[in-house]
């Protein structure tokens, strides 16, 4: 698999995370903390320390190593600040060729088509280089604009689970979609 070498679209460099990226991370999280609370787990203090920060780089490369999860940044053009993340994550092999796509865009960048410019050129990445079959993201109901973005991209949905994942504290439905790679 051909992960080593970073995209780059009109607006951003997409690359897969490294441990080096600790303090960028610590950044991100910071400042959009608010922003991305009503959308992720509860999140303790130490989640917003330099310490947890190079852990979850460190288990992040892991997790590339061992085929489960491809993290990526997407950075400005200069390398320096984090736009927006995502992850394509519980990679199944074998009969499923499957995985989990989940992404975060920092507050000021929103509302700009930054992350449809991030993922339509990371998607089809996930299909060839992964050799993905399928690649789903879903998305809570209230969450209006994640669900435009996903359609945009083609996904396509697929069902709907009740109290699905527990996202600040409560146990929230979510829209189930896909997208299957073109034969």
């Amino acid at each position: 698999m051909s992960v080593l070498h970073p995209i780059t679209t009109r607006r951003a460099v997409l690359r897969l995370v490294e441990v080096g990226d600790a303090s960028r991370l610590l950044r991100y999280r910071e400042q959009n903390r608010e922003h991305l609370a009503p959308w992720e787990p509860l999140r303790n203090e130490a989640y917003y320390t330099l310490d947890h920060c190079v852990q979850t780089l460190t288990e992040s490369r892991e997790a590339v190593r061992l085929d489960r999860a491809y993290p990526f940044y997407a950075l400005d053009l200069s390398g320096q600040e984090i736009l927006a993340c995502f992850t394509f994550s519980n990679v199944v092999r074998g009969a499923f060729q499957a995985c989990h796509l989940g992404y975060s865009i920092a507050s000021r960048r929103q509302g700009q088509g930054l992350m449809q410019e991030v993922l339509e050129a990371t998607l089809p990445w996930a299909f060839r280089e992964l050799d993905m079959h399928r690649v789903m993201a879903n998305y809570m109901p209230r969450n209006e604009r994640s669900g435009r973005l996903l359609e945009r991209l083609g996904f396509e949905r697929e069902g709907y689970a009740k109290r699905y994942l527990q996202i600040a504290g409560v146990w929230e439905d979510h829209i189930l979609t896909s997208r299957v790679r073109e034969p």
